[in-house]
């Protein structure tokens, strides 16, 4: 498996600073190409949102040069996946945590990690930024830790209310302002010709997964530069619909 990578950020059309952080890579081990891709929302009610997300990006690519080769070299398990990603997870919670009270700020990140190697994928997420895989449609591979995605589980809402619901952006949890941290796990195969695709939520809420498919999907993604204005096309219709939030994505082209 081979891959084409390509990221954009915006500032948007309100806020004053970009709290979003990305970061993805390819790397190589034994021959064999994997991608490392991680998106970091900080949160835009709560102080210094783009500390929180730098450090837990940063964190995470530091985890990727220094020990995902190691990994490999032993053999990558979903258990190992879990743990060490948990670690890193929880490390940051407190770092800051610890950082907040110090400074008398309140500060956190959504966390959205995604590894593609040749048999398999591997995702942690924490709050509401997303991991798709685009095919033969968009599918959503991660589940929102929200107030309204609880609901929707529970059946007291829709998904079309739930993504009209004030509340839409309510996390249940994130790290740097949660007590504990609790991330999720999802593992599956990877398809070649596919587009796997990371996003802040403020690449989403003001476009559908139908329009986000009409614009990535795997035919219109066949180099760097047809991705990145593919790319950049989403996110300036989300600023014409008046998204007010900093908008994020990821893309990856497998073949």
């Amino acid at each position: 498996m081979k891959y084409i990578v390509s990221a954009s950020t915006d500032i948007g059309r309100v806020k004053s600073t970009n709290q979003d952080s990305l970061n993805v890579m390819i790397l190589s081990y034994a021959g064999e190409q994997m991608v490392f891709a991680v998106l970091c929302d900080g949160m835009g009610g709560l102080d210094r949102g783009e500390v929180a997300s730098a450090s837990v990006v940063e964190a995470f690519h530091q985890w990727g040069v220094e020990f995902l080769p190691g990994l490999c070299a032993r053999g990558i398990t979903d258990a190992e996946i879990r743990r060490e990603w948990t670690n890193i997870i929880t490390g940051q919670n407190r770092k800051l945590r610890n950082y907040g009270a110090g400074c008398g700020v309140n500060l956190g990140t959504t966390a959205a990690v995604l590894l593609v190697t040749k048999k398999r994928y591997y995702i942690v997420n924490v709050g509401d930024s997303r991991v798709y895989e685009l095919g033969a449609s968009a599918r959503l591979l991660t589940q929102d830790q929200t107030v309204v995605a609880m609901e929707v589980q529970q059946g007291k809402l829709t998904w079309q209310e739930a993504e009209k619901d004030p509340r839409r952006s309510v996390l249940l949890q994130c790290v740097g302002a949660s007590e504990e941290v609790c991330p999720d796990f999802f593992f599956g195969t990877p398809g070649q010709n596919m587009v796997y695709m990371l996003c802040s939520d403020g690449f989403r809420h003001e476009v559908s997964p139908e329009e986000i498919y009409a614009y990535l999907q795997p035919s219109r993604m066949v180099s760097a530069e047809s991705m990145k204005q593919n790319e950049i096309a989403l996110i300036e219709l989300n600023k014409q619909r008046q998204e007010r939030d900093n908008i994020s994505v990821i893309t990856i082209r497998t073949y």
